[in-house]
């Protein structure tokens, strides 16, 4: 055996010696002390542990009450009981920290700087537990303000499906309905209470949506993609089509952030379907740009075919109509009357706009056109809607002057441009129930007169002046004619 050994150690020749020497580390097998070398990364094997004495785990619980302030008989339960009854969090990024010395190979510090540094980090850890403690309350807050309002939309949703909606006809002008209103209707409800608010005057039956949306389709398959050429054909068939691809177009801009009605969401056809469906009932007034908000925040409250109807019964309100049709005269009535609340209600800030010649329809036109639902979060404007749908046009204009009111002490600080970039982008947090406290302060009366009534007032006084106008303009024709 020993002359094969050596036979093999022959043969290999010069590899012998690269075998020789010890590629890997060997175990040392004898009990003798292994010299003592930081941990880090090894490529083979496993990192040893670092030989230290070893705590007991109750040592350390038992020490780190003791730093705290839990420790006692009076207070048996562990810390992260304690952590979750009182809410009372450790700022880790702080006393996580441990003030050392300088290591062994630099020059001690000071004492008069150690206790400098020792200080300035007790301050740290105070003002980060301060700060951690403010912000643990302020979530303790808000979780119970939450459970509250969740507590109130239940209890509220309970009393609208048992008592208000089965007896609708005696109850929905009720002081403990409108009182109910104010505060929000619930979600569950919501649709059902917009369809009984809105009505049904115009008489449409699912039947009827059917038929409609069925001649949009048959319109989209017909209609030739945008030309010049098509410019020259018949004026109705051509606003139809230029309608039905501004419906296309106007999709996908469509509360962008909840990507449910862009192509490929789940509500992309079926919003594409009223919209169409509504051209096709509508063609004097085919598709204008806001009405897929409108048709959008009623397709998130009521079933598709419910959702046409309250919809083409909502923009058959004056108010609406006046503002879709574009007619600028009755648009003009609407804007004085507005004039007359917002000087009556917030002179100081109509006397800045007036001066700056900031007028309402550079603002107003949007919030109306949308019913507020592009301008204000969603939650939001689903609230001014449910009063919207209880007190009508009136609460649009009311809602734009408590609005005014919540950001009067802003907007008396800027000029012509900032106003208008703010009012035509709103900030994305709005306060709900304060912005509906400045609603509630708003006045809608002027020298004893309802905004119904000055609405009316400016409109007849419109149409006057429109007479007059145009009678001085054939009396100008006539005097032409017999010269």
């Amino acid at each position: 055996m020993q002359q094969e050994e050596d036979g093999r150690q022959r043969k290999l020749g010069p590899l012998a010696s690269l075998f020789s020497r010890s590629l890997f580390a060997r175990r040392v097998k004898d009990n003798r002390s292994v010299e003592q070398r930081d941990p880090g990364w090894k490529l083979f094997g496993k990192v040893p542990p670092r030989e230290g004495p070893v705590k007991d785990p109750k040592r350390i619980q038992k020490e780190y009450e003791t730093k705290s302030g839990r420790a006692g008989p009076g207070n048996p339960t562990s810390p992260r009981q304690s952590v979750r009854k009182n809410l009372d969090f450790e700022p880790l990024s702080t006393t996580a920290l441990i003030l050392e010395d300088r290591p062994a190979n630099l020059p001690a510090k000071p004492a008069e700087e150690a206790q400098k540094h020792r200080q300035q980090y007790e301050e740290m850890v105070a003002q980060a537990k301060k700060r951690e403690l403010k912000d643990a309350q302020k979530k303790k807050k808000q979780l119970e303000d939450r459970c509250k309002l969740e507590d109130s939309i239940g209890s509220a949703a309970q009393t609208w499906n048992q008592e208000i909606l089965p007896n609708w006809s005696t109850m929905c002008t009720s002081r403990r309905v409108r009182d109910l209103w104010w505060q929000g209707i619930p979600p569950s409800v919501r649709g059902k209470v917009w369809s009984l608010a809105v009505g049904n005057d115009l008489n449409i039956t699912h039947e009827l949506y059917s038929i409609c949306l069925a001649r949009a389709k048959e319109k989209w398959k017909t209609t030739p993609a945008p030309s010049s050429e098509t410019e020259t054909e018949d004026a109705g068939s051509s606003d139809r089509e230029s309608s039905l691809e501004l419906i296309k177009l106007d999709i996908s801009r469509t509360f962008p952030q909840l990507c449910i009605f862009q192509q490929g969401g789940p509500y992309h056809d079926v919003l594409h379907s009223i919209l169409g469906a509504y051209t096709c009932y509508r063609p004097d007034v085919g598709y204008v740009q806001g009405m897929s908000f409108i048709a959008a925040v009623l397709i998130l409250n009521l079933d598709t075919a419910d959702a046409f109807i309250a919809f083409a019964n909502l923009l058959n309100k004056p108010c609406q109509m006046a503002f879709f049709r574009v007619d600028h005269s009755l648009m003009l009535t609407y804007f004085a009357a507005f004039e007359v609340f917002f000087e009556e209600n917030l002179p100081k800030l109509f006397a800045h706009f007036k001066k700056n010649n900031l007028t309402p329809d550079i603002y107003l036109i949007d919030w109306i056109f949308t019913l507020y639902s592009k301008s204000l979060p969603l939650d939001l404007a689903c609230r001014v809607w449910d009063v919207f749908c209880r007190d009508g046009e009136e609460f649009l204009f009311r809602t734009a002057l408590g609005l005014l009111r919540l950001y009067q002490d802003v907007l008396t600080c800027m000029d012509f441009i900032h106003m208008a970039q703010f009012l035509t982008r709103l900030p994305d947090l709005i306060p709900a129930e304060q912005l509906f406290q400045h609603i509630a302060a708003v006045h809608m009366t002027s020298r004893n007169r309802k905004w119904g009534q000055v609405q009316s007032i400016n409109y007849s006084h419109r149409l006057h002046i429109k007479c007059l106008s145009n009678k001085h303009r054939n009396d100008l024709g006539k005097c032409k004619l017999q010269l």
